[in-house]
């Protein structure tokens, strides 16, 4: 089993994720000239980064980015998107990315289970939980078809699942405190200082929260690879 990553900036790698999942991960780094792939492997992660979901002259991989991820969700490829990549699949898939009207949500933040992540595969048993953010655009408008899964204060939309095994985050679990201070270093944030020191203090709670989900999120890609092996033997 593989997955395919794709990472928009140096700054915004696979963190945390990279020790969890447990598989081999195929990175792939646009901002270099690697090319986006076609089809993704086994599973899919679309990372964050600095750029607007719309600002392909920025990026000019967001379009392969959109179509990579929009034929994940139509195959069923288990795919993982986080932050920029959560607002690419909804652009990709038919939803509403804007700049965000409550500003720039940063640091360690709360995140609430909604209802329907009760069962849900990868966020069951999260609940009340805390996360963190750096975005100040927001998915305004989910595709059609997406299950709401998680909300927070700032901004409503904070993780949804889309078709048999697609979730977008708008947080960030592959963060850690280390990669967290690297971004606020490059801001202008008058409060870094406090911030970096808020997401320190959550290190714990993130792990305990957040890898078992990425250890889901691994197993539902070993579960439907071994199904589709065993369709093939069929």
């Amino acid at each position: 089993m593989r997955i395919t990553v794709i990472e928009h900036e140096p700054e915004a790698g696979l963190g945390y994720l990279g020790e969890w999942l447990g598989l081999a991960c195929d990175v792939v780094r646009p901002y270099l000239g690697e090319e986006i792939p076609a089809r993704p492997a086994d599973g899919l992660i679309v990372l964050g980064g600095a750029a607007a979901a719309w600002e392909d002259e920025r990026s000019p991989w967001q379009p392969a980015a959109r179509d990579l991820l929009r034929r994940a969700v139509e195959e069923g490829t288990p795919t993982l998107a986080v932050c920029l990549g959560a607002q690419l699949l909804t652009m990709a898939c038919g939803g509403t990315v804007e700049r965000g009207s409550n500003g720039l949500e940063v640091g360690a933040r709360e995140v609430v289970a909604l209802p329907a992540a009760g069962d849900d595969r990868l966020l069951a048993g999260v609940g009340t939980a805390v996360a963190i953010q750096y975005h100040q655009d927001a998915m305004t408008r989910l595709p059609d078809g997406a299950v709401p899964l998680m909300t927070g204060a700032q901004y409503t939309n904070q993780a949804y699942r889309l078709g048999e095994a697609a979730w977008a985050v708008q947080f960030h679990p592959e963060a850690t405190p280390e990669i967290f201070a690297s971004w606020t270093a490059e801001s202008d944030l008058d409060v870094a200082e406090e911030l970096n020191a808020e997401v320190k203090a959550a290190e714990s709670a993130l792990v305990a929260t957040w890898r078992p989900v990425a250890e889901a999120f691994a197993e539902v890609i070993r579960v439907r690879g071994d199904q589709s092996q065993r369709t093939r033997c069929l």
